[in-house]
């Protein structure tokens, strides 16, 4: 498969990875990457100078250096040279991979900002050890078991209130300027969602997935039914499906997500080198989308799998692309775990959409280009109307007067400020009128 869940077991896993320079995904493939370097015979001149080499840096370099950072630095050196997104993983980047694509990790369940230079509590997630507490959206962190967080950075901060589930952590938080008081939490397994989904207008649902995750396309699948339920549990008219600045994930979780908005046809294919490299992937016939009418957002940050996903919606003509040119990572990486919780990330395939097209180093074009823009609203003056008038006629068939000042003031939604989002928007209701729904 094609990404890297959280690991369950490590020893004998791997895993072909779809995701962005940031963020990469896998899944365990059934069989072992062969050994076809094996056949060869050892370069034994290269490897005289290679032992050479080490030899006169352990010998004559400034400082002392030890036989295991000069090998990792070599390892290190042989993959950073092969192309940008081939690497070795220590065990504090393989362990990020894992998180980053299992959307859990051992934490106390906030999201934090920075505000002059202190690390601010941006709001608690529900049911976590943070939201149990009382901690509010607001409150400032001031010492985190102890320690000062001013001068922190916001990564350093992360990785303090991160760690074991079940162990303790004392947080002493300030809230509205007042007096210091000490907050102590036990560390939880949390469960981010990659996946937010709301009605925008009556009829017209919008669906954001942040990176693509183990359980992404399940929340998908969860998303399209809410949204049903909240329009009435009726057919919704039109989908804005949102993957700018996803930087991609699990290539499974891409396949699944498409498969919600489609009934039949290919997906996506990879070529490679080796055998298990070579996979294709199609619908299952499982449409939760109903066929409605979609509109498939993306930018430059829109990398690897939100790439899979958009260029299948495009070739099935399933959906409208609108943005600017995603980011053009078209290629799959295999992880290979090693001893020491350690793992190398090689490329071994590209991927492929299902008119055949590859998208590496080019990336997605959409069928209608709408650049990011600030929406700036003219003062709404209001007019004088006809209902306004003394003595006006009443509506023939019964309708309630509509004078100035009459229509109810609207409620702030994510399309108000979002140039793109509102031109996606304004699309689906053409076409929703067009086809008459």
């Amino acid at each position: 498969m094609q990404h890297l869940s959280r690991l369950n077991s490590l020893a004998l896993m791997i895993a072909l990875v779809i995701g962005s320079p940031l963020a990469f995904a896998a899944e365990p493939a059934a069989h072992p990457v062969p050994a076809n370097s094996a056949k060869a015979p050892l370069p034994l001149d290269e490897l005289r100078t290679f032992a050479e080499v080490m030899d006169r840096i352990k010998a004559a370099y400034v400082e002392p250096v030890d036989d295991k950072t000069l090998l990792e630095n070599a390892i290190k050196g042989m993959l950073s040279n092969l192309d940008p997104h081939s690497a070795y993983l220590g065990p504090e980047d393989f362990a990020e991979l894992q998180e980053s694509t299992s959307g859990e990790f051992g934490g106390l369940g906030i999201e934090v900002g920075s505000e002059d230079g202190n690390i601010k509590i941006v709001s608690p997630i529900d049911d976590t050890p943070a939201s149990k507490a009382g901690i509010q959206a607001g409150d400032f962190i001031v010492k985190i078991n102890g320690q000062p967080t001013r001068g922190l950075s916001m990564t350093e901060a992360v990785d303090l209130m991160r760690g074991k589930i079940g162990q303790k952590i004392t947080l002493t938080l300030v809230r509205n300027g007042g007096t210091p008081f000490d907050v102590t939490l036990t560390r939880a397994n949390i469960q981010v969602k990659s996946v937010k989904s709301q009605l925008l207008e009556d009829g017209y649902g919008y669906i954001r997935i942040t990176q693509f995750q183990v359980k992404t396309g399940e929340e998908v699948a969860a998303a399209l039914s809410k949204l049903r339920r909240d329009n009435g549990n009726k057919k919704l008219k039109g989908i804005i499906l949102d993957l700018r600045n996803n930087p991609g994930g699990v290539l499974q979780s891409a396949v699944e997500v498409v498969d919600h908005f489609i009934t039949k046809g290919l997906i996506v294919y990879t070529k490679g080198r080796i055998a298990n490299s070579e996979l294709r992937f199609s619908a299952t016939g499982k449409d939760l989308s109903e066929g409605v009418p979609l509109v498939v957002l993306i930018n430059g940050g829109s990398a690897s799998a939100s790439e899979i996903v958009a260029g299948a919606l495009q070739d099935q003509k399933r959906g409208v692309v609108m943005g600017t040119t995603s980011f053009g990572k078209g290629s799959v990486q295999t992880v290979l775990p090693l001893n020491n919780d350690r793992a190398l990330k090689i490329t071994t395939a590209l991927y492929f959409t299902p008119n055949g097209r590859s998208i590496q180093a080019q990336g997605i074009v959409p069928d209608i280009e709408v650049s990011r823009a600030k929406i700036t609203r003219e003062q709404d003056t209001e007019y004088y109307k006809e209902a306004d008038l003394q003595g006006h006629l009443g509506n023939g068939n019964g309708g309630a007067d509509k004078p100035s000042g009459s229509g109810p003031k609207a409620k702030p939604m994510p399309q108000d400020d979002d140039f793109q989002l509102s031109q996606a928007l304004s699309l689906l209701k053409g076409l929703s009128i067009t086809r008459g729904n």
